[in-house]
């Protein structure tokens, strides 16, 4: 397997509903993998990034979450339609999006 150029991690943390922290599965953290891998099986992409589900990511309360490494980028309260822009924008164009990245409060 070729190193991927960016790696996209998608929390699928599930917990209990009554939880205080909730989870991004219960917030939608699965049909973000779906959306992932359709458009990186639609565009080609498979070999040139990878995606992986994960336990918790840290700011729950945030999520879903999804993390693309190398640089360590963090994207909170990600929907299936913010999915399209992360890939064209991000993995494609090397263009973080502002809108969507977690406060840097987070990594303090």
């Amino acid at each position: 397997m070729p190193k991927p150029e960016k790696h996209v991690f998608v929390c699928v943390q599930s917990r209990p509903e009554t939880h205080p922290k909730g989870s991004c599965t219960a917030r939608g953290g699965a049909p973000l993998v779906d959306e992932f891998r359709r458009l990186f099986e639609e565009k080609g992409l498979w070999g040139r990034f990878q995606v992986t589900t994960t336990g918790c990511l840290g700011p729950c309360e945030e999520g879903p979450n999804v993390l693309v490494y190398p640089e360590g980028v963090m994207y909170a309260k990600v929907t299936v339609e913010n999915v399209t822009e992360i890939v064209e924008q991000h993995l494609l164009e090397n263009s973080p999006i502002e809108s969507l990245k977690i406060s840097e409060e987070v990594w303090s």
